[in-house]
């Protein structure tokens, strides 16, 4: 949602599987898809066919009897057998055909396919989920070993950590040639490094893991830090929120140490598209013969629903109040409007994110971010995506991180 089909790929070919863990992944995938068809034709079956005996005040059943109910067993049957074996072949050839290192291509797929299915991915163990890792110059950095920092190729006293949106990575942030972390890098000195993540997870469970990255970062981070920034867009700036909240409560020292922090286009207070799925998902439910049909807004993963009301934790309904960025932190937000002030005409958002919920604004004074009216920005006829590329936005980065 937040990111959109021209920032998949430059071209609509399958990028070719880098290793056999792609071959895994992909075959794993086909086997869910054919199940997952499979029941809900089964589903849709038996609501057409139990309409009568739901008329008379029969409990609704989403499985079929008799000759249907064995084919569609047999198919899915058939599938989880297949699958298994083809599993079963490929896994012990892993090692001898090791994974490669990528392509634009293949990354913009892949962090696609973890926007939309990152949750069922993780939980089902598919290699083709995601890990949370942090990147410097397209590489990833070997957090956690003890040599790490050499991986890095001028490290400065300047640290600005850059987090993507749902269904992008950390290539994307160049767009049309600029880049803002290349640029504040090469006019401020500061050294970028990337988060890349699985967007499709909870924004509360990937917070909590970048959380852990940055302590690791700046544990092992091998000059003094004199300025440490983060930069947010979309769902990356809801990522950092729930990042400096798992901080706070768990008395990390890394967030004592941020300075500032920049949303760009981020849904503080949820984004209309996601609340219009969800509207659409509970209206599909009114008849039996759609019914069937609210498995597939069922697929929706974690981080889309979590979209809906800009959710940073994992508490069950939105809270009544905003929860704060920590303090001595400076915020700002930036805003994009497709549309201009002119002639009285109201801004109307990027095209996903509305104006106000961006600056973190809301008609309730409990759920305001409390961003400062000076550090926030609207740029006007800049749509969501343009954002990573407007140089007005980067003339305001500029000025705010140097």
């Amino acid at each position: 949602m937040m990111g959109t089909a021209k920032h998949i790929a430059g071209s609509t070919r399958f990028p070719p599987p880098q290793g056999m863990e792609d071959l895994r992944g992909i075959a794993q995938l086909l086997v869910q898809a054919v199940t997952a068809t499979t029941d809900l034709a089964e589903n849709v079956h038996a609501n057409v066919l139990g309409l009568p005996a739901r008329l008379l005040g029969a409990e609704p059943t989403t499985r079929t009897r008799g000759i249907a109910g064995f084919a569609y067993s047999a198919v899915r049957g058939g599938a989880s057998l297949l699958g298994s074996a083809v599993d079963g072949v490929l896994a012990p050839l892993a090692d001898r055909w090791p994974q490669g290192a990528g392509s634009a291509r293949r990354d913009a797929l892949l962090a696609a396919l973890n926007g939309v299915l990152g949750d069922q991915l993780a939980t089902t163990g598919n290699p083709l989920a995601l890990a949370a890792s942090l990147r410097h110059a397209g590489q990833a950095l070997p957090i956690g070993e003890p040599q790490w920092p050499s991986a890095l190729s001028s490290p400065s006293p300047r640290l600005l950590v850059q987090v993507h949106g749902l269904c992008m990575n950390d290539r994307q942030w160049r767009r049309n040639g600029h880049d803002h972390g290349e640029q504040l890098a090469k006019a401020l000195g500061y050294t970028a490094i990337h988060l890349h993540y699985n967007s499709g997870l909870s924004i509360a469970s990937n917070g909590r893991a970048f959380s852990a990255l940055l302590q690791q970062l700046l544990e092992g981070w091998p000059l003094p830090l004199e300025r440490f920034a983060i930069l947010g867009h979309s769902m990356g700036g809801l990522v950092t929120r729930a990042a400096m909240h798992e901080a706070t409560q768990r008395a990390q020292p890394w967030v004592r140490q941020l300075d500032q922090v920049v949303f760009l286009g981020t849904p503080h207070h949820g984004a209309p598209l996601e609340r219009a799925g969800h509207l659409l998902q509970q209206t599909l439910g009114l008849t039996p013969w759609t019914a069937p049909f609210v498995r597939l807004g069922d697929l929706r993963c974690a981080g889309i629903r979590d979209l809906r009301h800009g959710a940073i934790s994992d508490a069950p309904a939105p809270p009544r109040a905003a929860i704060p960025l920590p303090a001595g932190v400076r915020a700002y937000a930036v805003a994009g409007s497709r549309s201009s002030t002119r002639g009285g005409r109201a801004l109307r958002g990027d095209g996903l994110v509305p104006v106000s919920s961006a600056l973190g604004e809301h008609r309730d004074p409990r759920r305001r971010l409390a961003i400062a009216p000076s550090r926030q920005r609207v740029v006007e006829g800049t749509g969501h995506l343009d954002l990573l590329d407007s140089q007005e936005v980067y003339r305001h980065l500029r000025r705010w991180l140097a």
